[in-house]
């Protein structure tokens, strides 16, 4: 609860300070955007070049797995042969 009442008045405080502060307010976002969005724009820059390299991992990944499947069932079959094969012997 006491939270709730310092929330309160920590929001009546910024309101106030904004209007009495605007133009201090307005220069401190015109100082500080031109930052923000250079840091956000290496940001996405970086996020973007990892998605691609992931994606053509995964790629790559799944042609790999394909040809294991691919194997696998061929193994299985070579199995079942050479089991009827062995079961013919015993007959």
């Amino acid at each position: 609860m006491m939270s709730f009442f310092v929330g309160i008045i920590a929001l009546i405080l910024g309101i106030v300070f904004i209007i009495k502060w605007f133009g201090f307010f307005i220069k401190g976002l015109m100082a500080t955007l031109p930052a923000l969005f250079i840091l956000g724009g290496a940001l996405a820059t970086y996020l973007g070049l990892e998605e691609l390299k992931d994606k053509s991992t995964s790629d790559s990944f799944n042609d790999e797995t394909s040809e294991l499947k691919s194997e696998v069932e061929s193994l299985k079959e070579e199995i079942k042969e050479l089991k009827e094969e062995k079961k013919a012997k015993e007959e």
